[in-house]
């Protein structure tokens, strides 16, 4: 699978299925793995592109600050160099921060946007959580980070069943491109250092809003704000699903977005 130069990093990313583009953006910590589960109900139909944001995955990863903004002109310019001149845009938590900068600063190639579990703007709590997130990514073994973050992230019924969160932890331990201690710190501060919350009232194209329920770490209140702030804008509430529910609630979630870009396609 292949890597590009973009932005003085080099880029890796995959396609996968045919018809219109979508471009999938993975969150926090996260690489184009997480997607993994929801591929199989998108390729029949989409053209699909994933993608490892800088400092994850086996993009690269350099020991510098980064931004929502230059996560955003990374994804623009995979856009460029494989050609794709309009797209549909998912992007989950902080991928849908990308989302959103792709959509203010690119607006000419967003068709529409899906966004998961995110915000514009954050609180106090969320953002202390976040920045102890970068901080302690240095200081503890990879378990016992997995351990200490999947509680925020899962439903109190995913963790009624303990073998499933054994299996995830187990994997993330194995993982052959886990993210390095200062990847995770400097997407930390990107997401606490960005703020869309003036700008949103801008994004013009066609947006679904999704978020779980039993969301206690992207809470239904910051979608809300989204869906509240974007012009053309619907929110969707799972209500069997947390921050994790593209593991959760898969076929959930896919049938609300594929329901959504198609009512896109007819808009054409």
């Amino acid at each position: 699978m292949p890597k590009v130069q973009v932005n003085g990093i080099e880029l890796f990313y995959e396609i996968k299925g045919t018809g219109e583009p979508l471009l999938l953006i993975a969150g926090f910590m996260c690489d184009r793995s997480y997607w993994s589960l929801l591929l199989p109900y998108l390729i029949s139909q989409y053209q699909v592109i994933r993608f490892d944001n800088r400092g994850i995955g086996q993009s690269s990863a350099p020991d510098s600050p980064y931004s929502i903004q230059q996560m955003a002109n990374d994804a623009a310019a995979l856009l460029d160099i494989l050609g794709i001149h309009q797209v549909h845009v998912v992007g989950h938590s902080m991928g849908g921060k990308i989302a959103q900068e792709l959509a203010l600063l690119y607006p000419e190639k967003i068709k529409s946007l899906i966004l998961l579990a995110s915000f514009a703007k954050s609180n106090e709590r969320f953002n202390s959580l976040i920045k102890t997130w970068g901080d302690v990514a240095a200081k503890v073994d990879l378990k016992l980070y997995e351990q200490l973050i999947l509680p925020w992230i899962f439903t109190d019924n995913f963790y009624s069943m303990p073998e499933m969160v054994d299996q995830l932890i187990e994997w993330a331990i194995n993982y052959p491109f886990a993210p390095t201690a200062h990847g995770i710190y400097h997407q930390s501060r990107a997401i606490i250092n960005h703020d869309t919350s003036d700008k949103i009232q801008h994004i013009h194209c066609p947006t679904l809003v999704i978020v779980g329920k039993q969301d206690i770490l992207t809470p239904i209140k910051f979608s809300e704000q989204l869906a509240q702030g974007i012009p053309q804008s619907e929110l969707i509430v799972i209500e069997h699903g947390g921050h994790g529910f593209l593991i959760e609630s898969t076929e959930v979630v896919a049938q609300a977005m594929l329901k959504f870009l198609a009512k896109c396609q007819q808009l054409v």
